[in-house]
């Protein structure tokens, strides 16, 4: 038996591949199927199983695409209620995969319908376990996906309960060695403390992960509900797109409509700019967003975080690759379903412009501006402020919030490193209509530095 990790680290995802003698299963795969039918390829196999441990919010499965093009069949907890064709798979059942057998455990916690998948070799002995958004590295999923999403909903405090009798009776009743390969790393917000590291073992998750050493319900429960993560506005529609079956994804891609670079575009549908910074502000559509597509940053997490999935929205970007891979990135939570057309804009329609901020006038005179900070709540309660007296509006929030703000002093926007801060100047002048905004992008670190040493 091989087992294949494949990992995305713009969404800190985490799918596999086992293969065994000629066949292969699938657990958790994203979007884009290619990466899972090379690995195939490369051991003349044949997918013939997909595993789902739960219906994902964070990202957009191909199981649909392996259905209809490949014949695989899609194992899943029945509870789920999927409206596509699948094997129901209740706690303790078991399916080949060649010489290996899958035994499915019943783990809920995360979601009320969540199952973890225990590998065991050609002898029988249980050799990884493949663990979903129930436990992670360091960690274990968040309770509160599911009051308003899927088919089935719990209250988030239920649902800490069923994570902690899960830890109890299942995951630590399991040996020592046994791998562990959790759905999520680090930066995923499906948990919160989550380990740099993707893999682990049952017993060093029993020595090192917080959640499998409170021996306390009530103070489990009181723990795992503290500080969780903002949940972005695409969460339950990705919930739902899974349990429907997203389209192919080469097609679906292929299928987004493409505007001439001088279009009219449609009052009132939001306008996302990926182009870099320094770009967008030289000369931009005016209302426009800068969520830059760079590689290092969430961009698909900050588009599903600012634009609703009930909404349509034009994507801008500087060249057909920037377009082609801002598709790709937006079609892993299924957002190359809600672009309403994409384009590379000409000159005429980059009418409007940033100024850039004196910093020197900033330094010296901070009083005459309204500081933004638009980093999370838990972010500034972890480090503090860094410039005294700033007003906090998390950038998921901004654009909802943006009325709040005075326009009475030009606003200067910051966040942690610069890449927020170009999102959330755009948004508050989009919303506004207020010119005097100014993003402080990477200057931030020298404020950072000041908080430090203070």
């Amino acid at each position: 038996m091989e087992i294949q990790q494949f990992y995305d680290s713009h969404l800190a995802h985490a799918s596999y591949a086992i293969f065994s003698n000629g066949e292969v299963a699938l657990v958790d795969p994203g979007r884009n199927p290619n990466p899972y039918l090379e690995f195939a390829r490369d051991r003349a196999a044949r997918i013939v199983a997909v595993f789902e441990t739960h219906p994902h919010a964070d990202f957009v499965s191909s199981h649909m695409e392996f259905i209809e093009k490949h014949g695989a069949k899609v194992y899943i907890n029945p509870r789920v209620g999927v409206a596509y064709p699948y094997e129901a798979l209740e706690d303790g059942d078991e399916v080949k995969i060649g010489r290996a057998t899958i035994r499915t455990l019943f783990t809920p916690g995360h979601s009320p319908d969540h199952n973890s998948y225990l590998a065991l070799d050609r002898k029988g002995k249980a050799k990884a376990v493949f663990t979903g958004d129930s436990l992670f590295i360091g960690d274990v999923g968040r309770p509160d996906l599911r009051e308003e999403a899927g088919n089935m909903h719990e209250q988030r405090d239920k649902l800490a309960r069923m994570m902690y009798q899960t830890l109890q009776n299942v995951f630590k009743k399991l040996p020592d060695e046994v791998e562990v390969y959790p759905a999520h790393g680090a930066g995923s917000l499906c948990g919160k403390n989550m380990s740099d590291d993707t893999k682990s073992t049952i017993g060093k998750e029993k020595q090192y992960n917080w959640a499998m050493q409170v021996d306390d319900e009530d103070k489990f429960v009181d723990l795992l509900l503290e500080g969780q993560p903002f949940i972005p506005k695409y969460f339950p529609y990705d919930v739902d797109l899974n349990g429907k079956g997203a389209p192919a994804y080469e097609e679906s891609i292929a299928s987004i409509k493409r505007l001439p670079g001088n279009a009219a575009l449609q009052a009132g549908l939001p306008v996302i700019d990926a182009r870099q910074e320094e770009d967008f502000k030289a000369g931009h559509v005016p209302g426009s967003y800068n969520i830059q597509n760079v590689e290092n940053e969430k961009f698909e997490t900050w588009v599903g975080s600012i634009i609703g999935p009930e909404e349509k929205f034009y994507l801008l970007a500087g060249s057909d690759r920037e377009l082609e891979y801002a598709n790709r990135r937006l079609a892993k939570i299924g957002y190359e379903l809600r672009i309403e057309a994409e384009l590379i804009p000409n000159a005429a329609l980059l009418s409007e412009q940033d100024e850039r901020l004196d910093l020197d006038d900033f330094r010296e005179n901070r009083d005459r501006y309204t500081v933004v900070d638009i980093r999370s709540s838990s972010e500034i309660e972890d480090t503090g402020s860094f410039i005294s007296n700033a007003l906090n509006i998390p950038l998921h929030e901004l654009r909802e919030r943006a009325s709040e703000l005075p326009l009475d002093k030009p606003i200067v926007v910051h966040c942690a490193g610069g890449y927020r801060s170009a999102i959330g100047s755009s948004i508050i002048k989009a919303e506004t209509g207020f010119n005097k905004v100014y993003d402080l992008s990477t200057a931030v670190e020298e404020y950072k530095m000041a908080a430090v040493t203070q």
